[in-house]
């Protein structure tokens, strides 16, 4: 394991737990909470904070980045990514974070290109080639990119770095590690799906527990659903191949998985690791006339994965659009700092099947939103798992 741990109505609408990016700087500090409420249409990934609202708590040592200065008349940039195992049209972690780098090309007129590795041996050597073409910035997704990405910037301090999904132990200062509290989102899917489950029985299908973000989703999942409904049975499965990259792409798998987990009980399944995750909507979709219901990651999978929108409720989302997005903003106004930024979390909308999510459920989630916000509930899930 790498020292660097990478780690009103509700109806129809998003909840998010943070609305700015919080970033690392030399003095340390922590701004206001405030659940943020999402208008019914999606969040702009333009923006930063609404007028008029506050960011959540920041980690230990990092403050509150204010939103980024206009960029007319800035310097054009190059911007490559580098995925993780999989593809930027994998429906998920990887397509959000390339079209946060799209939207830079569209809105800062960046010059942009991707490059997709087969395994994880090529992490660094793609890396090379951005650096090697003098690329003004270098987006990496994905923890297990961490390590390629931290040798990188520190033998190439001119050039810039954002590490998505990427925890920074130590601040590089051309280096933005792109971070979440995916407990959080975790807790709320997991409260969601029991409260709306007829069975108090739920299940989870996630990539390796060995990458944080993905245990932090599946153990916050498993907090918030007890917290909700202390009689729920959680069937939790996690992906134990060795090789990382089969663990985020292996949606037959997930389906397998998901399925045996329905036929023990469970009414509501979460996917979260990719298209490994992607498998779990895949079998709720199949048993979608025995009234199963799924609950999608990082993204609002709604809009990704067409063939389940009848039976997705919600996501546990990740603003990874608008993230990158904003960093690379800063990037181009020459505003980016090194360290961790923190990106907001929540419930994405409740969409075709809003009707199964009662008023007093939504009543919970939007307490318990505020609450995970403002420290009066703790999820107790550490960065990384023991």
């Amino acid at each position: 394991m790498s020292k660097f741990f990478r780690s009103g109505n509700l109806l129809g609408a998003g909840l998010l737990l943070s609305a700015t990016l919080l970033s690392a700087c030399d003095t340390g500090g922590t701004a206001a909470n405030t659940p943020i409420p999402v208008a019914n249409t999606a969040v702009p990934t333009t923006t930063m904070a609404p007028t008029g609202t506050t960011a959540m708590v920041a980690p230990t040592g990092t403050t509150a980045m204010a939103a980024t200065p206009g960029t007319s008349g800035g310097k054009k940039i190059k911007v490559g990514l580098v995925t993780d195992v999989g593809s930027i049209n994998d429906k998920n972690f990887n397509q959000a974070s390339y079209e946060g780098v799209q939207q830079a090309e569209k809105d800062l007129g960046a010059e942009i290109k991707y490059l997709e590795p087969k395994d994880a041996k090529e992490y660094s050597q793609l890396i090379d080639q951005f650096v090697s073409a003098k690329y003004d910035v270098i987006v990496t997704v994905g923890f297990a990119l961490g390590d390629a990405t931290v040798a990188a910037a520190t033998a190439n301090p001119n050039v810039k770095f954002i590490g998505v999904d990427q925890f920074q132990g130590t601040t590089l200062p051309n280096l933005a590690g792109l971070i979440f509290e995916e407990d959080k989102a975790g807790y709320l899917a997991g409260a969601l799906a029991a409260g709306i489950s007829k069975s108090h029985n739920i299940g989870a299908v996630l990539g390796t527990d060995t990458v944080p973000p993905v245990w932090r989703y599946g153990e916050g999942y498993k907090v918030g659903a007890k917290a909700m409904d202390a009689t729920t049975t959680v069937q939790v499965t996690y992906h134990s191949d060795v090789d990382i990259s089969k663990t985020f792409n292996d949606p037959a798998w997930g389906k397998t998985t998901a399925l045996s987990m329905i036929d023990k009980g469970a009414d509501v399944v979460f996917g979260a690791g990719g298209n490994t995750g992607n498998g779990a909507l895949y079998a709720a979709a199949e048993r979608k006339d025995k009234g199963i219901l799924g609950i999608g990651v990082d993204v609002d999978q709604y809009n990704t994965v067409p063939e389940s929108q009848p039976i997705i409720v919600s996501s546990a989302e990740k603003k990874l659009t608008q993230g990158v997005f904003t960093l690379l903003k800063a990037v181009q106004a020459g505003t980016l700092k090194g360290g961790n930024n923190t990106g907001e979390v929540g419930l994405a909308p409740f969409h075709d099947v809003a009707a199964k999510v009662p008023a007093d459920l939504q009543a919970k989630l939007i307490k318990m939103t505020a609450d995970l916000a403002s420290g009066a509930i703790k999820t107790g899930v550490p960065p990384a798992k023991p």
